[in-house]
């Protein structure tokens, strides 16, 4: 099952890591057809569509929890792939004025590619705590770039858009929910619903959307089993997720993480927090550094059926690999889910697959922006890109 980057019987997954060029050149010489495609930014510009983008605010229609949050809509991000003739303009992402990461140029409300019966695969894309729909842009923009639409979802009370809630920052097992309500929206939309093949729907997500998309395929979560690793003496990076200082103070001013006492909507939550969040509609995920590995325990993965991937970071102190995607992998593996593999990546950290930071955020916001000095950010992406492409070229078939 596991499988690492730097056994992949070439010298060109560590020379990624230590300079842009020799990168490109090696893996030039190694990819061919499709899988080439994915390192259109370091060998030309060889992807097969330019990438559009656009956003939709979904209403859904059955009321839910939306743990603490001002607001009673998803607002969603879509990525799609338009005309090679259509011009793309650059754009940075971040406040108006303020960005921090620099973004893949796009065509922004420009026409979805093919005629009217052409249809596309749709990927499902969730970020991790205190993220946005953008933080995967380098991966959004990769997939629509190949003939994928792709759809990101700020998840309510947990995103950078709005202060983090109590609700928002506990209640993780309600954001797999999150993405099928963005399904129902899409398949119904009127610009993209006709063109989306219902039977090439994926799903991925980073940190904790990469925990949401295993929820999505199936995996059940027991809260019981984290609240008693954080207890432990074993616990570690997890139970302390630095995001947690953006919290929102409750109603008393407390700083404790979970109000005194929780209101109905939170018990209610708390007591379907180990029911399943399979969406049927969703054939293959894949979950890149997933957060919550103590979370799952050996029965959360027996009612998981479909095509799983998993990919991290050998240097991850944020969610420890042993802890989370290791321990995620052996419990896949106990299930005898023979789809599913595992990608370590020398060198790379949590924050590595975040966006590629603009030179003026990067002291700044060292800790997002830093990697290791043998670690090239953006040959990362294109390896990543290229793992991801290449899952979904054999599982949406």
């Amino acid at each position: 099952m596991t499988r690492v980057l730097a056994d992949l019987g070439s010298s060109c997954a560590l020379a990624c890591f230590l300079r842009r060029a020799a990168c490109s050149l090696c893996m030039a010489a190694l990819l061919s057809g499709p899988a080439r495609a994915v390192l259109a930014d370091e060998t030309g510009n060889t992807a097969p569509w330019h990438v559009g983008l656009t956003t939709r605010v979904i209403h859904p229609t059955v009321e839910r929890n939306w743990r603490g949050a001002a607001t009673q809509q998803l607002l969603t991000q879509i990525w799609y792939p338009v005309a090679s003739a259509t011009p793309e303009t650059p754009r940075d992402i971040g406040r108006p004025g303020d960005p921090l990461f620099r973004g893949h140029p796009v065509a922004s409300d420009a026409a979805l590619a093919g005629d009217a019966d052409t249809r596309f695969p749709l990927v499902l894309l969730s970020h991790g705590t205190g993220g946005s729909a953008n933080d995967q842009d380098w991966l959004a923009s990769a997939l629509a770039a190949h003939g994928y639409i792709v759809a990101a979802v700020n998840h309510p009370g947990n995103n950078e858009l709005e202060p983090l809630t109590r609700e928002g920052f506990m209640l993780w097992w309600e954001r797999a929910a999150d993405l099928s309500n963005v399904l129902d929206a899409l398949l119904a939309d009127a610009q993209f619903g006709t063109h989306i093949d219902p039977a090439r729907i994926g799903a991925a997500g980073f940190s904790l959307g990469g925990y949401t998309v295993l929820e999505i395929a199936g995996a059940r979560t027991d809260v019981h089993a984290l609240e008693a690793f954080c207890r432990s003496p074993q616990a570690d990076a997890i139970c302390h997720p630095p995001e947690a200082k953006r919290l929102v103070a409750g109603a008393s001013g407390a700083s404790a993480p979970l109000p005194t006492p929780p209101t109905p909507a939170m018990r209610a939550s708390f007591a379907r927090s180990g029911d399943s969040y399979r969406d049927a509609r969703v054939r293959a995920v894949f979950a890149i550094a997933p957060a919550l590995g103590e979370a799952f325990d050996a029965d959360a993965f027996k009612d998981v059926t479909i095509p799983v991937a998993l990919l991290a970071g050998t240097a991850d102190t944020t969610v420890p690999p042993d802890t989370n995607v290791r321990r995620i992998a052996g419990f896949l593996r106990q299930a005898n889910l023979r789809q599913a593999s595992l990608t370590m990546v020398p060198g790379a950290s949590h924050y590595t697959f975040l966006d590629t930071c603009l030179p003026g955020a990067v002291e700044r916001l060292a800790r997002i922006c830093k990697d290791g000095p043998s670690v090239d950010r953006d040959a990362v992406h294109a390896l990543a890109a290229r793992e991801v492409l290449a899952f979904f070229a054999r599982n949406l078939r």
